[in-house]
Parts: structure tokens; C-alpha cells; sequence
């Protein structure tokens, strides 16, 4: 039995010493139609039952917020508009997690996967986990060929320059709190995924993938599924794998490695 299993029924009265609080994070813009999905999703698991759910409202017009709260969640409200903004806020505001969780809020990630996401994490096997779509199994129209070339181009970059066996930089992911807080992050918009695997691997983080099942999304990509959208995002990506090669981490983000 891992020790992901043994959380789980800690929650049930087993008389185990309970596991790490968990907070699970997700960055939300105008995702009213999957939203409560998803909150409901998380909220079934036990190893949220002494956790909790966080969305963050990146300026939603259309109710987000508002569904999310009546699902169950705690809404923090971050208007600088950009995924790495409303991530770090959702972080921010988890105070009382040691470990954070994070996926996105269209319903493409399944939240019956996150026994699998923490369960490295909590057998003290990985620092940080990161689910992989490559590995896993993605429904048809799920990712633009765009989004598939992007993934496999950073990833193959990452291998490269860090020695880091990525296969896709999946947004379903997690990283105890003091950790990801050491990294000091820096890119607010669609670098953060890749910021979080290249500052990790510069400061000697395990890093390990696990496979996860993919959903086609509900409501609007925000990406953009144009190519022109879909290439700018892509060059965020490449360009922040590559400025941070010679970035050193601080005392404690060196701290966490090794446990």
C-alpha cells in the first residue's frame, strides 16, 4: 500500500497518522461551463477530504467565480490576466497547504487522476510530478496539432539542456508548497509550466512523470487554436526553456531536493 492510499483512508477513521495538507489550485478565466465539473470532481477525493479547492478567477465575465463557489470552492479573485498570475495566486492563497496541486479549469484534466498526480509526492519518491498526456491517453481533438508539436519541441529541449526525461508539459501537476515558492517563478503567462520543470531541474528537484487521460475541453481555448495564437504561446514556451538554463537556485530551493 503506497502512502497515497494510506492518506486516503486516514481520511476514513483508520487511526493513521494523517497525511500532508493538500491544496488543490486551479486558474479559471471564463470557464463557467466546466467549472463546477471540475471543483465536484476534486472534491470526491479523499485525499482532498482535509484539503480544499481553489479557483482563481482571472477576470471572468461569465460567472465563473460565482459557479465555483457554489460548487464548494474558495474563489481568490486576481485580475492582472495570465495563467502564471492566477497560479501563483491560487498558491499564495493556500497558506495552510504543504502540498499544492495544479490543473486547469476546462474539464480537459480528470480529477479521478490525482491519486496518481500525488502519489510520488507522497511516497517521497519525486518533488515534483507532473502528468503526461504523452504517457497517458489523449481524446481525439483535445490538442491541436500546434499544441502536440510545441509539447514534444520542449520537451525534446528540456531532455537537451537538462537532462530531465520529459515527455509533455502537462498543466496537471504537484510540488510541495516551499518548494515552488523557492523557485522565486518569474513567467506570468504560459511559461510558468516550463519555468516550474527547468528551475526544478536546476535545483535538483526529482522530477517524475506519471500518465493521465486528457479530456476535449469544455468552452473556448484561450491558447487559441489559430496558428499564429498557437505560435506566439509556443515561443513563450521555447523562449523560457532556454533563459533559464544558467539560472541558480537560492539555499532554499535546494533544500527540498533529496528527501
Amino acid at each position: 500500500m503506497t502512502l497515497a492510499d494510506r492518506h486516503a483512508g486516514d481520511e476514513g477513521g483508520s487511526g493513521q497518522r494523517p497525511g500532508p495538507r493538500i491544496a488543490a489550485v486551479i486558474p479559471a478565466l471564463d470557464e463557467a461551463l466546466s467549472i463546477a465539473r471540475v471543483v465536484e470532481g476534486l472534491r470526491g477525493q479523499a485525499l482532498l477530504a482535509s484539503g480544499e479547492v481553489i479557483v482563481v478567477d482571472n477576470g471572468s465575465a461569465d460567472g465563473t467565480g460565482e459557479i465555483a463557489r457554489g460548487a464548494g470552492a474558495r474563489v481568490v479573485r486576481e485580475e492582472r490576466r495570465g495563467y502564471g498570475y492566477a497560479c501563483l495566486a491560487g498558491v499564495l492563497a493556500a497558506r495552510d497547504a504543504e502540498v499544492v496541486v495544479l490543473l486547469d479549469g476546462d474539464a480537459a484534466d480528470d480529477p479521478d487522476d490525482l491519486p496518481r498526480v500525488l502519489g510520488p509526492l507522497l511516497d517521497g519518491e519525486a518533488d515534483l510530478v507532473v502528468g503526461s498526456r504523452a504517457l497517458g491517453s489523449r481524446a481525439r481533438g483535445s490538442m491541436t496539432w500546434q499544441q502536440i508539436f510545441g509539447n514534444r519541441l520542449a520537451s525534446s529541449l528540456m531532455r537537451a539542456l537538462y537532462g530531465v526525461r520529459v515527455s509533455d508539459v502537462g498543466p496537471f501537476r504537484a510540488i510541495r508548497r516551499e518548494d515552488l515558492l523557492a523557485l522565486d517563478m518569474r513567467e506570468m503567462t504560459y511559461g510558468w509550466p516550463s519555468e516550474m520543470i527547468v528551475k526544478s531541474a536546476r535545483a535538483g528537484y526529482r522530477y517524475r512523470e506519471v500518465p493521465v487521460r486528457y479530456h476535449r475541453r469544455l468552452g473556448v481555448s484561450k491558447v487559441g487554436d489559430t496558428l499564429v495564437a498557437s505560435l506566439k504561446v509556443g515561443w513563450r514556451i521555447v523562449s523560457t526553456v532556454l533563459r533559464y538554463s544558467r539560472w541558480k537556485p537560492g539555499k532554499t530551493a535546494t533544500a527540498g531536493a533529496g528527501r
